[in-house]
């Protein structure tokens, strides 16, 4: 797979600005406006014209071989000489919710959980490439007259007219240097859009372009994705093809072109992770493969590069040739491959809320959290919640096993209180509802927070309904107005429970008394007690008892999160994923009642515990997908980490058609030697080329903690 010369040049001074980017002015552009032009304006009205002020008056960076018109750079920017407390762009602020309860703070440093991250959302960009940014203005005119008397409405509306004055400006400011630079076709494109619609498939590539940067300066925040990027740019390309517009040659390196521009922005930032998913389904259920969705899988593949990540939609009655090239690129994408099931996702949300044809629509935002592109608010994926830790600390009446503290927000009956199994799992699931809760509860106060101080005017304008209801995303303007996040280490909650269960419930190993006295001790003389307990049934042993405590503790988690309102009617979204957390949830654990260790890393995801997975990646597979997929509407990915002499096409197709077949979501994995990766980390000036799957997304080995090193080179490579 070769490049042609330009994407090949383009390539090599892409990195080079990347490494060293020019200085940029927005950030203190916003901040000077606030203050000193629009400081005596209404509060929406001066968010609304300083960040117009700061769009409008970005710099214009434009090189003679630029196809894909648009630069903007994050890193060496101006630092503002003081910044405007209207413009929070802080993704954890400081609310009363968290003053008031210093204990749940204090268990949140403590890495329990992480709470109020925005981000992770696709919005319907596809507007713009259909109306032209005049269109959406438009709209908002009709909603102005629709909406007489009502000032919130009046506020957004308005807000949102301003700031796409503001793209337009910069925009035109493109136009003015290409035409100076002789540049004649690009100044025409850009001259058609984002104002007008597209009208061939370079000038939809355009208007998303130019759009998405500058959604990404008014919210600079990780996991904003593309999304279905080759659904909605297909239709203009086949116009083009059938009318001898365009080639395919020259649209794969056009996408050639925007990756590298977009990777380029986000240069030795792999956790960004700004998603693309390609394939998919259309919403009568077929298949939406085309040829983009191999150009664009072929593209990422060749370019040495973490963004934007590209992830398959595997469709129901996929051509084969689409499945053949989705095995190759867990083989052969350097690890940065992820494969989703269609059938599991939609009939996930389905059965929690989603209309079918909204369903067909995911999207992953970020490492894999699933929803409807353009229909949610960014609060997809608001943090993780460490229910292992949740669960030491029922165990011991919240006497932390790492700390040797007394955690007082914890007031349970302990282990050693309890008569039988029933009556301390009882125990567990009711403190579990009580920490969500209260985790949930803070969610509606950040919404509220985020509905005046991050306004979002250009974000909204392209997220359904707003425009329809004149409100901003945190406004109550979502169509689905749910708060996602992460349970992290299920699995080794359920190996725990199965093992008190079995140990100091039924088959009497120890008492209650004497395994809480093993953890303290980290199992130093108490090492025939260990035994035992490591002998005992795991999840991912394909043991059925196992396997249903792994489904029973999933459900009631998941019956938590669903019976939760937020203040829009929306509810909370089960999302199931890891991130680089394995190794610093695992940290803070003391030794548990399945026989792990004090500070050994969690498990990812649902995926069961290396230690666990002793009878192979078919029982592994097999204890995985008898959990109820049907539940995990924000998406539950695994980590199914691959020996090279087990990495075959034919062996990596069987294993997630399988996987698939058997309802799972979500297939994802390494294929490096081990020894390769140990070298790496001895030597890693010569190995800066080596990506990973970290949890999620892929970075580049070198660039991560030791922490996240060992994790990776310590997991199960499955050998068959």
């Amino acid at each position: 797979m070769e490049f042609s010369p330009r994407i090949k040049m383009l390539f090599e001074e892409s990195r080079k600005k990347a490494i060293t980017p020019p200085v940029t002015s927005f950030t203190y552009n916003i901040h000077y406006a606030a203050q000193n032009l629009y400081a005596e304006l209404p509060k929406w009205e001066k968010q609304a014209r300083s960040l117009a002020y700061a769009i409008a008056n970005q710099e214009v960076f434009i090189e003679p071989y630029d196809k894909v018109i648009g630069r903007v750079y994050y890193k060496n920017s101006k630092t503002p000489e003081k910044y405007d407390p209207d413009f929070d762009f802080n993704t954890q602020p400081t609310l009363d919710t968290q003053k008031n309860n210093p204990e749940y703070d204090e268990l949140c440093v403590n890495q329990l959980a992480t709470y109020g991250t925005p981000g992770h959302v696709a919005w319907d960009w596809n507007a713009i490439l259909r109306r032209g940014t005049d269109g959406i203005k438009e709209r908002c005119i009709s909603g102005l007259s629709r909406h007489q008397g009502d000032s919130e409405a009046e506020h957004f509306y308005n807000g949102v007219m301003i700031v796409l004055d503001a793209l337009e400006a910069w925009n035109e400011k493109h136009v003015q240097k290409l035409t100076e630079m002789g540049m004649t076709e690009e100044a025409e494109i850009c001259r058609q859009v984002p104002k007008h619609p597209a009208r061939s498939f370079r000038e939809a590539v355009q208007a998303f372009f130019i759009q998405f940067i500058t959604v990404m300066k008014e919210n600079p925040y990780g996991g904003n994705s593309p999304g279905r990027l080759d659904y909605y740019l297909w239709p203009f390309l086949e116009n083009d093809l059938k009318n001898g517009v365009c080639t395919l040659e020259e649209a794969e390196e056009l996408i050639e072109e925007l990756f590298i521009r977009i990777d380029e922005r986000l240069y030795d930032n792999d956790g960004w992770v700004e998603t693309v998913v390609v394939g998919g389904s259309h919403p009568n259920g077929t298949s939406a493969v085309n040829p983009l969705s191999y150009i664009m899988i072929r593209a990422f593949m060749k370019l040495d590069i973490t963004h934007p990540c590209v992830y398959v939609r595997i469709p129901k009655n996929a051509p084969e040739d689409f499945l053949d090239l989705s095995a190759n690129y867990i083989i052969n994408g350097r690890n940065r491959a992820q494969l989703i099931s269609d059938e599991a996702i939609v009939n996930a949300l389905v059965k929690n809320g989603v209309t079918e044809t909204d369903a067909a629509d995911y999207y992953c935002g970020g490492c894999m959290e699933i929803a409807v592109q353009g229909k949610t608010s960014d609060f997809l994926f608001t943090g993780y919640q460490n229910i292992p830790k949740l669960l030491e600390l029922c165990m011991t009446g919240g006497y932390c096993l790492k700390t040797k503290k007394q955690l007082n927000y914890f007031k349970t009956k302990p282990l050693t209180e309890c008569k039988d199994f029933e009556e301390f799992y009882d125990v567990f699931v009711k403190e579990a509802e009580r920490v969500l809760t209260e985790n949930l509860v803070y969610q509606d106060k950040l919404s509220e927070y985020s509905e005046h101080m991050r306004p979002a005017y250009l974000l909204s304008s392209m997220i359904n309904d707003c425009l329809t209801k004149g409100r901003n995303m945190h406004g109550g303007g979502a169509q689905y107005h749910d708060y996602g996040s992460s349970l992290v280490g299920m699995p080794n909650v359920a190996d725990t429970l199965i093992a008190i269960k079995k140990a100091v419930f039924e088959d009497k190993i120890c008492t209650a008394g004497e395994l809480i006295k093993a953890l303290e001790a980290d199992f130093e003389g108490y090492e025939a007690l260990r035994s035992k307990l490591l002998s005992l049934p795991k999840y991912g042993q394909e043991n059925s008892e196992a396997d249903e405590m792994a489904a029973r503790v999933v459900t009631d988690m998941s019956r938590i999160y669903s019976s939760y309102t937020n203040r829009f009617g929306g509810n909370g979204k089960l999302v199931l994923l890891t991130f680089i957390w394995a190794p610093t949830a695992g940290a803070i654990l003391g030794a548990s009642a399945d026989g792990r260790k004090a500070g050994v890393p969690i498990a990812h995801s649902i995926t069961p515990q290396s230690s666990s997975m002793s009878k192979g990646i078919t029982a592994a597979i097999n204890s995985c997908t008898a959990l109820p997929f049907e539940l995990f509407n924000g998406g539950a990915s695994t980590m199914w980490d691959l020996d090279p002499s087990l990495a075959t096409p034919e062996v990596v197709k069987s294993l997630f058609l399988t996987f698939f077949e058997q309802g799972g979501q979500i297939f994802q994995g390494n294929a490096t030697d081990v020894e390769e990766l140990k070298k790496a980390q001895l030597n890693p000036e010569q190995n800066g080329h080596i990506i990973v799957r970290v949890g999620g997304y892929s970075a580049r080995f070198v660039t991560l903690g030791k922490e996240n090193q060992d994790e990776i080179i310590t997991r199960l490579r499955h050998k068959g």
